[in-house]
């Protein structure tokens, strides 16, 4: 199997908690060379953080997986927070990895998409970040039917509420049919207060 090894470090105080670029690419190339499998490269993001995917060595990653041919079979991370702390885009890189066909492995939880067991595991993952996204919505939802109906009870307005005055909406709404610009109407606007 051909993989891609990748590794991340948020700051340079993680150099002293074990998660070291250096000690990440050394557990990669340890299981790699244990397993057999042909490492193409270790890349590395120093000083991002693993709470979205807005991450220089990452998207090359993804590149790399993405091509037609000459494509890893899997990435190998040395923890799972590595790839990512956010159980939402957890999910959403099993869904990408299975749709195109390349696995996600994580030694620290023996994790391999490749595997039935690794599957099985990533369905799971799946389906509980839907649960949570589900939570979250009507968690939310029931929030804003209180809010509104509290708003009613007092009579307090609610939803859109316009910034600008009717008889200033017409003078815009004049100027623009006259053929002035949004530019031109709002430094008459500002020159005006």
């Amino acid at each position: 199997m051909r993989v891609l090894g990748y590794a991340r470090i948020s700051d340079h105080e993680q150099s002293t908690d074990g998660l070291s670029l250096d000690t990440q690419r050394k557990a990669i190339e340890a299981a790699c060379a244990q397993r057999g499998w042909d490492l193409i490269d270790v890349l590395a993001d120093d000083g991002f953080t693993g709470r979205n995917d807005n991450r220089p060595a990452l998207q090359r990653a993804m590149v790399m997986l993405r091509r037609k041919q000459d494509r890893p079979d899997a990435i190998v991370v040395s923890r799972l927070d590595r790839l990512t702390r956010s159980l939402r885009d957890l999910a959403g890189l099993i869904e990408t990895a299975e749709r195109r066909h390349w696995g996600i492995v994580a030694l620290d939880f023996d994790f391999n998409t490749t595997t039935a067991n690794g599957e099985l595991v990533a369905h799971i993952i799946g389906a509980v970040a839907r649960w949570e996204s589900r939570m979250n919505s009507e968690r939310t939802s029931a929030g804003m039917k209180a809010v509104h109906a509290r708003k009613r009870e007092t009579g307090e307005a609610f939803g859109f509420q316009p910034q600008v005055d009717e008889v200033t909406v017409q003078r815009i709404l004049r100027a623009r049919r006259r053929g002035d610009s949004y530019g031109q109407i709002a430094r008459r606007l500002d020159a005006q207060r």
